[in-house]
């Protein structure tokens, strides 16, 4: 956690590290490095975590922000090529392509690359979003985004990038990718094909909203969200 928030770039404003709910020195070891820390009093999941970090850069209105594991699987020299699209105004959401990277052949683990892979193109035909690693964490939102999206919580836990994804579509966010390196230091995966069953619902699920939407069903930012958390 302390490299992660110690190698950012110069330019980020300020690291925001959630503590969902560890048993470890993660939140004092964040706050040594330089790092606000926001915690949960009990374990919520992932989504939860990013819901909570989106949340106060939205009270906090920043202008756009970046989503980086503590885990340290994502490199800060390619933070400055996820800004690109935003700075340019050509996307509202940016999210890292570990695919398209050269190493990926010889970094991924292949389960690993190739449920990726079936979850991509399954949310890709479902959202309508051009996307090609869905599964990858290190993204960058703006601020019009995620005011657009307040009203919709996300999924808690594994699936969150892809309920994501079909709520910024539905309202009409632009989403991009990027090319990233993969970063792997022999971390076990913590999906397990009931995770992955799960996920696959999720995406049936949005296909369903927008389709509906599409079909003038629901209005833009009124669909089933809020059913995820209940």
């Amino acid at each position: 956690m302390a490299e992660v928030v110690t190698t950012l770039p110069r330019f980020v404003d300020l690291a925001l590290v959630i503590d969902d709910a560890s048993t470890d020195s993660t939140a004092s070891v964040a706050r040594a490095a330089g790092a606000v820390v926001l915690q949960h009093d009990v374990r919520r999941g992932v989504g939860a975590a990013i819901s909570t970090g989106y949340d106060y850069a939205r009270s906090h209105q920043f202008d756009i922000a970046v989503v980086m594991a503590g885990d340290g699987q994502m490199d800060p020299l390619d933070l400055s090529a996820l800004l690109e699209p935003i700075l340019q105004g050509r996307a509202d959401y940016v999210k890292g392509n570990r695919f398209r990277h050269p190493t990926i052949d010889n970094t991924m683990p292949r389960a690993r690359f190739h449920v990726g892979r079936a979850l991509s193109l399954m949310t890709r035909v479902a959202t309508g979003a051009a996307v090609s690693d869905t599964q990858c964490g290190y993204t960058a939102i703006t601020r019009q985004a995620l005011v657009a999206i307040e009203a919709c919580p996300m999924w808690v836990g594994y699936g969150y990038p892809n309920d994501l994804i079909g709520i910024l579509a539905r309202h009409g966010q632009r989403v991009c990718e990027v090319v990233v390196r993969p970063v792997y230091r022999g971390e076990k995966s913590g999906l397990r094909p009931w995770h992955v069953a799960v996920i696959v619902g999720i995406i049936t699920r949005s296909g369903v909203l927008r389709l509906e939407q599409r079909l003038g069903l629901r209005s833009r930012g009124q669909p089933l969200e809020r059913d995820l958390s209940s």
